[in-house]
């Protein structure tokens, strides 16, 4: 290895040069130098061919032409602005060029679950329209397939608003605006029933909480079923009885219901439970439902 005499002072750079080590004789001044290599002429060749205008051209077009396919793979994201009926009716998939949008107290862009909404999906019905009422309902004909959220309780109000706040939170769908309606005027600001559903849902976040307290204090029946005995509930402390889920009182239907746990002094002061037919009032088994013939 050649190594550098260490110099220890600037004093002893003045008085004698720098000396490397086993270095070998110097070539001087008039002994002649050995013409470049082949190696030496492909590298000079290799640095001419680099800043060579017409390779920078043909660099600076590939990139180019790369960056316009990727622009035209990239669907254009719509901007959100204000939707009319008959204009979102023409997104439902039926054209493939169009995006698909459906309303849901707003307006968003599905596209990506074409599996889903487009015309083939299993929720089509979705698509072109503000079908809100429909996501609770179950109903996907003639007129279930509407925003009316007239007659519905605060809790199926609430789930209604869940399914919107899915859709606005999800990195796979755009929200692209409001449709001019029911819930907004052609300011895009809203109306008196959108606040009224927002009441409403608010009111229903609360039932819920109330129904988990309630789960909680009075826990659900043990249960099962197999067609040779048919339905059995039981409890581990307290008897079976048939229990009222808590709600606002506004649905119109059947009260929906659950088998609950209850103590003997709660049995009596508390209102709406029902005893299973024919299991004794003290009987912590009870039979739920018949043997199947």
């Amino acid at each position: 290895m050649v190594t550098i005499t260490e110099i220890e002072s600037e004093d002893e750079l003045e008085k004698e040069p720098l000396v490397a080590e086993n270095s070998g004789p110097s070539t001087s001044a008039s002994e002649s130098v050995d013409p470049p290599s082949d190696q030496d002429a492909t590298g000079f060749q290799k640095y001419q061919e680099m800043w060579d205008p017409l390779s920078w051209a043909a660099m600076i077009l590939a990139v180019l032409m790369a960056m316009v396919i990727v622009r035209l793979s990239t669907p254009t994201v719509m901007k959100p602005r204000l939707w009319n009926s008959e204009e979102l009716a023409k997104y439902n998939g039926s054209d493939p060029k169009l995006p698909i949008l459906l309303g849901i107290m707003g307006v968003f862009d599905v596209t990506k679950g074409r599996n889903h909404y487009g015309p083939e999906g299993g929720y089509s019905h979705f698509s072109g329209r503000d079908a809100s009422r429909a996501f609770v309902s179950g109903n996907f004909t003639g007129d279930g397939l509407t925003d009316s959220l007239e007659g519905l309780s605060a809790l199926q109000v609430k789930s209604i608003m869940d399914w919107h706040n899915f859709f606005e939170n999800s990195t796979k769908y755009i929200y692209v605006g409001k449709l001019v309606g029911r819930f907004y005027n052609v300011s895009g600001l809203p109306t008196k029933e959108f606040v009224r559903a927002t009441r409403l849902a608010s009111r229903g976040e609360r039932l819920v909480k109330e129904q988990k307290e309630d789960e909680s204090r009075f826990p659900s029946c043990n249960s099962r079923w197999n067609p040779q005995q048919g339905g059995e509930v039981w409890c581990t402390t307290g008897y079976p009885r048939i229990a009222e889920k808590i709600s606002d009182g506004l649905y119109k239907g059947a009260a929906e219901t659950r088998c609950a746990c209850f103590e003997e002094d709660i049995i009596k002061k508390r209102k709406g439970l029902r005893e299973y037919d024919g299991c004794p009032p003290l009987s912590q088994r009870c039979q739920s439902a018949p043997p199947q013939a």
